[in-house]
């Protein structure tokens, strides 16, 4: 059922399912998805008796930003404060996090920022947060290409080419990312309606040049960047996932993680998916979240 709540700077859309005194989980998406992705992991921890909430990020389909004033940012640290305003308006004092993308980067940096919110941690691509100041160390020629798309909102005709063909470019990077998934129009368009929104363009080409230093954040949230910059180990229970088809992500990048989790961490790999680990492999994406919501 989808709903709205008023959370910090946004009013928050979301999907709400199963019994309110269950076991919350926070269902987070990344880039370039949205809510739907979960469509087919939700049934399943409803069906284990899971409080089970689904928020559209910022810039996405239904949520609104309060104020024309607020600053249009994707940064990292505004996707963590988003997720607490939400618990907290929905009263969840705790719950298990889970996401990739950008929801996994939200959710890893609550749950080494305030792990007493995170009763468990599942991620895809294992350690999301950014590292800001190292972020101008050249990777490895193979990995460099396949971040082409960042590097293409750095620029002025990265973000007309964003507005101008939004749907033409996501539907691309889905692709590219998940080669082994065929999806079909239908699937695609029902998640592209969020694209449509005029702050999507904003917050997209904020958050791939904020990642780089090249623009500045929002005053807001400077004081948890600044934390941030020192790569906070987790300390909660975490189940890391790799999709051993990703196109974006070398498959296996979870496993060079492992020393910035320092409490119970497990790392599983998908074969063949990709880098929409909850549409393509919703079983194996629900079954990490109820290892540790139990």
């Amino acid at each position: 059922m989808m709903k709205q709540i008023e959370a910090g700077a946004l009013s928050v859309a979301y999907e709400e399912h199963g019994p309110p005194s269950g076991p919350a989980v926070m269902l987070l998406h990344g880039f370039p998805y949205d809510v739907r992705a979960y469509d087919e992991v939700t049934p399943l921890l409803v069906a284990k008796g899971c409080r089970v909430v689904t928020p559209y990020l910022r810039g996405y389909g239904p949520t609104k930003f309060l104020s024309a004033n607020t600053m249009r940012s994707g940064q990292q640290g505004a996707l963590a404060h988003d997720l607490l305003a939400l618990m907290d308006a929905l009263s969840i004092p705790s719950a298990v996090l889970a996401g990739y993308d950008w929801g996994g980067r939200a959710a890893c940096i609550a749950a080494a920022l305030w792990p007493e919110r995170a009763r468990g941690l599942v991620t895809g691509n294992g350690y999301n947060v950014h590292n800001i100041p190292g972020s101008g160390k050249p990777l490895p020629p193979q990995d460099e290409h396949r971040m082409w798309y960042q590097y293409y909102f750095h620029g002025e005709r990265g973000r007309a080419g964003l507005a101008q063909n939004r749907r033409e470019l996501c539907k691309l990077l889905w692709r590219l990312w998940s080669p082994n998934w065929k999806f079909d129009d239908a699937t695609f368009d029902r998640t592209a309606a969020s694209f449509d929104i005029p702050d999507f363009v904003e917050v997209v080409v904020h958050s791939y040049r904020h990642r780089f230093g090249l623009v500045p954040g929002d005053p807001a949230y400077e004081d948890t960047e600044r934390k941030l910059t020192a790569q906070p180990p987790i300390t909660v229970p975490t189940i890391a996932l790799d999709g051993g088809g990703d196109g974006v992500i070398r498959a296996g990048g979870a496993r060079y993680h492992a020393k910035h989790f320092t409490g119970r961490f497990e790392r599983r790999e998908i074969p063949l998916v990709g880098h929409n680990l909850p549409q393509e492999a919703p079983a194996g994406f629900a079954q990490a979240i109820l290892d540790l919501a139990r």
